[in-house]
Protein backbone atom coordinates (compact mmCIF):
# COMPACT_ATOMS: atom_id res chain seq x y z
CA UNK A 1 0.00 0.00 0.00
CA UNK A 2 2.96 2.17 0.72
CA UNK A 3 4.71 1.68 -2.49
CA UNK A 4 1.35 2.27 -4.75
CA UNK A 5 0.88 5.58 -2.54
CA UNK A 6 4.68 6.30 -3.05
CA UNK A 7 4.11 5.31 -6.92
CA UNK A 8 1.23 7.56 -6.81
CA UNK A 9 3.19 10.55 -5.30
CA UNK A 10 5.62 10.34 -7.94
CA UNK A 11 3.34 10.40 -10.75
CA UNK A 12 1.34 13.25 -9.32
CA UNK A 13 4.76 15.19 -8.57
CA UNK A 14 5.86 14.60 -12.01
CA UNK A 15 2.30 15.92 -13.61
CA UNK A 16 2.40 18.97 -11.85
CA UNK A 17 6.69 19.12 -13.01
CA UNK A 18 5.33 18.60 -16.74
CA UNK A 19 2.97 21.39 -16.58
CA UNK A 20 4.93 23.77 -15.21
CA UNK A 21 7.45 23.16 -17.77
CA UNK A 22 5.12 23.66 -20.28
CA UNK A 23 3.74 26.87 -18.84
CA UNK A 24 7.25 28.53 -18.37
CA UNK A 25 7.94 27.58 -22.09
CA UNK A 26 4.30 28.83 -22.85
CA UNK A 27 4.96 32.18 -20.94
CA UNK A 28 8.51 32.59 -22.50
CA UNK A 29 7.67 32.45 -25.85
CA UNK A 30 4.63 34.74 -25.35
CA UNK A 31 7.45 37.24 -23.88
CA UNK A 32 10.15 37.01 -26.33
CA UNK A 33 7.45 37.12 -29.33
CA UNK A 34 8.35 40.04 -31.58
CA UNK A 35 6.32 42.29 -33.00
CA UNK A 36 5.94 43.08 -36.63
CA UNK A 37 7.04 46.67 -37.45
CA UNK A 38 7.47 48.98 -39.86
CA UNK A 39 8.05 53.02 -39.96
CA UNK A 40 6.36 56.64 -40.18
CA UNK A 41 7.94 58.51 -42.79
CA UNK A 42 7.93 62.37 -41.90
CA UNK A 43 9.94 64.00 -44.58
CA UNK A 44 8.52 66.51 -46.61
CA UNK A 45 10.23 65.24 -49.96
CA UNK A 46 9.94 60.79 -50.50
CA UNK A 47 13.34 59.61 -51.04
CA UNK A 48 15.10 56.55 -49.72
CA UNK A 49 18.74 56.44 -49.51
CA UNK A 50 20.95 53.28 -48.28
CA UNK A 51 20.19 52.87 -44.69
CA UNK A 52 16.71 53.88 -45.34
CA UNK A 53 15.98 51.05 -47.93
CA UNK A 54 18.08 48.34 -45.63
CA UNK A 55 16.07 49.44 -42.46
CA UNK A 56 12.37 49.30 -44.32
CA UNK A 57 13.42 46.28 -45.77
CA UNK A 58 13.99 44.57 -42.33
CA UNK A 59 10.72 45.51 -41.27
CA UNK A 60 7.87 42.75 -40.89
CA UNK A 61 4.88 44.84 -42.22
CA UNK A 62 4.32 45.46 -45.98
CA UNK A 63 3.23 49.62 -44.92
CA UNK A 64 4.87 52.40 -44.78
CA UNK A 65 2.82 55.25 -43.06
CA UNK A 66 3.73 58.21 -44.81
CA UNK A 67 2.94 61.73 -44.06
CA UNK A 68 1.13 63.20 -47.39
CA UNK A 69 0.55 66.86 -46.33
CA UNK A 70 -0.58 68.61 -43.34
CA UNK A 71 -3.68 71.13 -43.13
CA UNK A 72 -4.21 74.21 -40.93
CA UNK A 73 -6.27 76.86 -40.99
CA UNK A 74 -5.33 80.38 -42.33
CA UNK A 75 -7.70 83.86 -41.86
CA UNK A 76 -10.79 81.34 -41.84
CA UNK A 77 -9.05 79.37 -45.04
CA UNK A 78 -8.42 75.74 -44.95
CA UNK A 79 -4.74 75.66 -46.39
CA UNK A 80 -2.63 72.12 -47.45
CA UNK A 81 0.56 72.74 -46.09
CA UNK A 82 4.06 71.40 -47.12
CA UNK A 83 2.81 69.02 -49.91
CA UNK A 84 5.03 65.65 -50.09
CA UNK A 85 6.78 65.39 -53.47
CA UNK A 86 8.58 62.58 -54.69
CA UNK A 87 11.86 61.32 -55.73
CA UNK A 88 11.60 59.95 -59.45
CA UNK A 89 14.13 57.24 -57.54
CA UNK A 90 11.78 56.22 -55.61
CA UNK A 91 10.77 52.86 -55.20
CA UNK A 92 9.20 50.51 -52.42
CA UNK A 93 7.62 46.79 -52.22
CA UNK A 94 5.67 48.28 -48.93
CA UNK A 95 2.16 49.93 -50.03
CA UNK A 96 1.84 53.18 -48.69
CA UNK A 97 -0.93 54.21 -46.16
CA UNK A 98 -1.55 57.78 -46.07
CA UNK A 99 -1.08 60.43 -43.39
CA UNK A 100 -2.48 63.47 -42.95
CA UNK A 101 -1.83 65.73 -39.82
CA UNK A 102 -4.25 68.32 -39.27
CA UNK A 103 -3.99 70.99 -36.77
CA UNK A 104 -6.43 71.62 -33.97
CA UNK A 105 -7.38 74.94 -34.55
CA UNK A 106 -8.58 73.82 -37.96
CA UNK A 107 -11.91 72.78 -36.63
CA UNK A 108 -12.39 75.46 -34.55
CA UNK A 109 -15.60 77.43 -35.49
CA UNK A 110 -15.89 74.87 -38.42
CA UNK A 111 -19.59 74.72 -40.15
CA UNK A 112 -21.06 71.64 -41.29
CA UNK A 113 -20.46 72.85 -44.60
CA UNK A 114 -17.33 72.93 -43.85
CA UNK A 115 -16.29 69.44 -42.48
CA UNK A 116 -18.03 68.06 -46.00
CA UNK A 117 -15.99 71.03 -47.75
CA UNK A 118 -12.70 69.40 -46.26
CA UNK A 119 -13.20 66.27 -46.15
CA UNK A 120 -13.55 66.69 -50.20
CA UNK A 121 -10.66 68.55 -50.52
CA UNK A 122 -8.29 66.26 -48.23
CA UNK A 123 -9.61 63.38 -50.03
CA UNK A 124 -8.91 64.56 -53.14
CA UNK A 125 -5.57 65.72 -52.92
CA UNK A 126 -4.67 62.09 -51.17
CA UNK A 127 -5.97 60.82 -54.53
CA UNK A 128 -4.15 63.20 -56.47
CA UNK A 129 -1.05 62.47 -55.18
CA UNK A 130 -1.22 58.62 -55.55
CA UNK A 131 -2.00 59.14 -59.42
CA UNK A 132 0.86 61.76 -60.02
CA UNK A 133 3.87 59.78 -57.98
CA UNK A 134 1.94 55.86 -59.06
CA UNK A 135 2.35 55.04 -55.43
CA UNK A 136 0.91 51.82 -54.38
CA UNK A 137 -1.40 52.21 -51.68
CA UNK A 138 -3.23 49.99 -48.66
CA UNK A 139 -6.93 51.17 -48.40
CA UNK A 140 -6.61 53.13 -45.14
CA UNK A 141 -6.04 56.81 -44.38
CA UNK A 142 -5.14 58.05 -41.61
CA UNK A 143 -5.53 61.08 -40.03
CA UNK A 144 -3.27 62.70 -37.19
CA UNK A 145 -5.13 65.33 -35.18
CA UNK A 146 -4.25 66.51 -30.95
CA UNK A 147 -7.60 67.04 -30.61
CA UNK A 148 -9.67 68.52 -27.63
CA UNK A 149 -12.74 68.77 -26.09
CA UNK A 150 -14.07 71.97 -28.21
CA UNK A 151 -13.17 70.48 -31.54
CA UNK A 152 -14.19 66.98 -30.71
CA UNK A 153 -17.83 66.62 -32.00
CA UNK A 154 -16.84 68.24 -35.34
CA UNK A 155 -13.41 66.41 -35.59
CA UNK A 156 -15.20 63.69 -35.52
CA UNK A 157 -18.00 64.17 -38.03
CA UNK A 158 -15.19 65.43 -40.41
CA UNK A 159 -13.91 61.56 -39.80
CA UNK A 160 -17.48 60.04 -40.36
CA UNK A 161 -17.60 62.59 -43.65
CA UNK A 162 -13.84 60.78 -44.70
CA UNK A 163 -14.50 57.66 -44.34
CA UNK A 164 -18.08 58.35 -46.10
CA UNK A 165 -16.65 60.02 -49.52
CA UNK A 166 -13.68 58.28 -49.53
CA UNK A 167 -14.88 54.76 -48.82
CA UNK A 168 -11.61 53.79 -47.47
CA UNK A 169 -11.06 52.89 -43.78
CA UNK A 170 -10.32 55.97 -41.63
CA UNK A 171 -8.13 55.70 -39.00
CA UNK A 172 -6.53 57.86 -36.84
CA UNK A 173 -3.78 59.02 -33.88
CA UNK A 174 -4.58 58.86 -30.37
CA UNK A 175 -2.29 60.54 -27.69
CA UNK A 176 -1.92 59.84 -24.10
CA UNK A 177 -3.70 62.31 -22.86
CA UNK A 178 -6.70 61.54 -24.65
CA UNK A 179 -6.86 57.80 -23.36
CA UNK A 180 -6.09 59.19 -20.03
CA UNK A 181 -9.28 61.81 -20.48
CA UNK A 182 -11.56 59.62 -22.56
CA UNK A 183 -14.19 61.26 -20.77
CA UNK A 184 -12.98 64.70 -22.06
CA UNK A 185 -11.39 63.82 -25.07
CA UNK A 186 -13.96 61.51 -26.87
CA UNK A 187 -14.02 58.37 -28.55
CA UNK A 188 -13.39 59.15 -32.40
CA UNK A 189 -15.67 56.78 -34.76
CA UNK A 190 -12.93 54.60 -35.96
CA UNK A 191 -12.42 50.75 -35.81
CA UNK A 192 -8.50 51.29 -35.61
CA UNK A 193 -6.38 54.03 -33.47
CA UNK A 194 -2.80 54.76 -33.27
CA UNK A 195 -1.14 54.86 -30.05
CA UNK A 196 1.37 57.79 -29.77
CA UNK A 197 4.02 56.67 -27.45
CA UNK A 198 6.16 59.91 -27.34
CA UNK A 199 6.01 63.78 -25.94
CA UNK A 200 4.97 62.57 -23.06
CA UNK A 201 6.16 66.48 -22.01
CA UNK A 202 7.19 69.55 -23.77
CA UNK A 203 10.95 69.75 -24.68
CA UNK A 204 10.47 73.44 -24.03
CA UNK A 205 10.14 73.66 -20.42
CA UNK A 206 13.00 73.65 -17.67
CA UNK A 207 13.10 69.69 -16.91
CA UNK A 208 15.22 66.84 -16.38
CA UNK A 209 12.94 64.24 -17.54
CA UNK A 210 13.23 63.16 -21.17
CA UNK A 211 10.72 64.57 -22.87
CA UNK A 212 10.68 62.59 -25.77
CA UNK A 213 9.43 59.66 -23.75
CA UNK A 214 9.42 58.98 -19.75
CA UNK A 215 8.35 55.62 -19.20
CA UNK A 216 6.74 56.48 -16.14
CA UNK A 217 4.42 59.43 -17.21
CA UNK A 218 3.58 57.10 -19.98
CA UNK A 219 2.75 54.56 -17.53
CA UNK A 220 0.63 56.90 -15.43
CA UNK A 221 -1.17 58.05 -18.89
CA UNK A 222 -2.26 54.57 -19.84
CA UNK A 223 -2.30 52.55 -16.51
CA UNK A 224 -6.00 52.12 -17.38
CA UNK A 225 -5.43 51.74 -21.67
CA UNK A 226 -7.15 48.12 -20.98
CA UNK A 227 -10.78 49.38 -20.36
CA UNK A 228 -9.99 52.13 -23.63
CA UNK A 229 -13.54 51.46 -25.72
CA UNK A 230 -11.47 51.12 -29.18
CA UNK A 231 -9.34 47.48 -29.10
CA UNK A 232 -7.33 47.56 -32.25
CA UNK A 233 -4.42 49.11 -31.60
CA UNK A 234 -1.50 49.87 -32.89
CA UNK A 235 1.10 51.62 -30.92
CA UNK A 236 3.57 54.01 -32.06
CA UNK A 237 7.25 54.15 -30.37
CA UNK A 238 9.96 56.61 -31.03
CA UNK A 239 13.43 55.92 -32.26
CA UNK A 240 14.30 59.76 -32.79
CA UNK A 241 16.31 62.08 -31.06
CA UNK A 242 16.68 65.66 -30.77
CA UNK A 243 19.18 68.42 -28.78
CA UNK A 244 17.30 71.20 -26.83
CA UNK A 245 19.00 74.62 -26.52
CA UNK A 246 18.64 76.84 -24.10
CA UNK A 247 20.07 80.45 -23.87
CA UNK A 248 21.26 83.06 -21.51
CA UNK A 249 17.47 84.14 -21.08
CA UNK A 250 16.58 80.43 -20.53
CA UNK A 251 14.72 80.58 -23.97
CA UNK A 252 14.64 77.18 -25.58
CA UNK A 253 15.15 75.81 -29.46
CA UNK A 254 15.49 72.51 -30.71
CA UNK A 255 17.90 71.01 -33.32
CA UNK A 256 16.81 67.85 -34.91
CA UNK A 257 19.12 64.79 -34.81
CA UNK A 258 21.08 65.18 -32.73
CA UNK A 259 23.44 62.74 -30.81
CA UNK A 260 25.42 62.29 -28.00
CA UNK A 261 28.54 61.74 -30.31
CA UNK A 262 27.92 65.13 -31.52
CA UNK A 263 28.82 66.74 -28.58
CA UNK A 264 32.35 65.94 -28.80
CA UNK A 265 33.38 69.31 -29.99
CA UNK A 266 36.67 71.24 -28.58
CA UNK A 267 34.84 74.08 -28.01
CA UNK A 268 32.35 72.33 -25.65
CA UNK A 269 32.47 71.58 -21.94
CA UNK A 270 30.58 68.48 -20.78
CA UNK A 271 28.15 68.95 -17.96
CA UNK A 272 26.42 65.56 -18.11
CA UNK A 273 26.26 62.56 -20.02
CA UNK A 274 23.86 63.94 -22.60
CA UNK A 275 24.57 68.18 -21.48
CA UNK A 276 27.52 70.49 -22.66
CA UNK A 277 27.95 74.44 -22.29
CA UNK A 278 29.38 76.10 -25.64
CA UNK A 279 32.73 77.80 -24.95
CA UNK A 280 33.17 79.69 -27.89
CA UNK A 281 30.78 81.54 -30.04
CA UNK A 282 30.16 80.19 -33.46
CA UNK A 283 28.05 77.87 -36.06
CA UNK A 284 27.10 74.92 -34.56
CA UNK A 285 24.93 72.06 -36.21
CA UNK A 286 23.47 75.14 -38.54
CA UNK A 287 23.28 77.69 -36.18
CA UNK A 288 24.55 80.48 -34.82
CA UNK A 289 25.27 79.96 -31.23
CA UNK A 290 27.15 82.01 -28.17
CA UNK A 291 29.26 81.17 -25.42
CA UNK A 292 27.32 79.88 -22.46
CA UNK A 293 24.19 78.29 -24.34
CA UNK A 294 23.54 74.94 -23.41
CA UNK A 295 22.97 71.66 -25.42
CA UNK A 296 21.36 68.79 -24.04
CA UNK A 297 20.50 66.09 -26.08
CA UNK A 298 17.32 63.49 -25.90
CA UNK A 299 17.55 60.12 -27.14
CA UNK A 300 15.85 56.94 -27.17
CA UNK A 301 17.79 53.74 -25.78
CA UNK A 302 16.37 49.97 -26.43
CA UNK A 303 15.89 50.11 -22.56
CA UNK A 304 13.34 52.35 -22.55
CA UNK A 305 11.90 51.18 -25.87
CA UNK A 306 11.16 47.28 -24.34
CA UNK A 307 10.01 48.69 -20.91
CA UNK A 308 7.29 49.84 -22.75
CA UNK A 309 7.20 46.95 -25.15
CA UNK A 310 6.41 44.94 -21.80
CA UNK A 311 3.86 47.17 -20.25
CA UNK A 312 2.17 47.17 -23.00
CA UNK A 313 2.36 43.55 -24.04
CA UNK A 314 0.53 43.18 -20.43
CA UNK A 315 -2.24 46.09 -21.16
CA UNK A 316 -3.79 45.71 -24.60
CA UNK A 317 -4.16 42.68 -27.78
CA UNK A 318 -1.26 41.63 -29.42
CA UNK A 319 -0.16 45.52 -31.57
CA UNK A 320 2.02 46.11 -34.56
CA UNK A 321 4.64 48.95 -34.27
CA UNK A 322 5.06 51.99 -36.04
CA UNK A 323 8.69 53.57 -35.54
CA UNK A 324 8.69 57.26 -35.56
CA UNK A 325 10.91 57.89 -37.87
CA UNK A 326 12.29 56.43 -40.95
CA UNK A 327 15.56 58.04 -41.27
CA UNK A 328 18.94 57.12 -41.61
CA UNK A 329 19.98 59.16 -38.52
CA UNK A 330 17.52 57.54 -36.43
CA UNK A 331 17.62 53.57 -37.61
CA UNK A 332 21.47 53.36 -38.47
CA UNK A 333 22.97 50.63 -35.68
CA UNK A 334 19.49 49.68 -34.52
CA UNK A 335 18.45 46.41 -33.92
CA UNK A 336 14.47 46.58 -33.79
CA UNK A 337 14.13 43.47 -34.73
CA UNK A 338 14.28 41.73 -31.19
CA UNK A 339 11.85 43.53 -29.80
Amino acid sequence: MKRIFQHFYFLSTLKVFIIMVILSFVLSCNKNQNHSYTFYYWKTHLSLNKEEKKALNQSSTPYLYTRFFDVDKVNGKFQPVAVITKDENFETDKKIVPVIFITNQTFLQISEEDITFLAKNVFFLIQKKISSYHLTTHNEIQIDCDWTFKTKDDYFKFLKKLKEISGKEITCTLRLHQVKDKNISGIPPVEKVYLMCYSTSSPLENSDKNSILDVNILKSYLSKIEDYPIKNIEVALPIYSWGIVTNHLKKHKLINALSKQDLNNDHFKKISDNEIEIQADGFYFGNYLNKGFRIKVEEISDQQLEEVIDFLRKKITPFTIIYYQLDSKFVMNRNLQKF
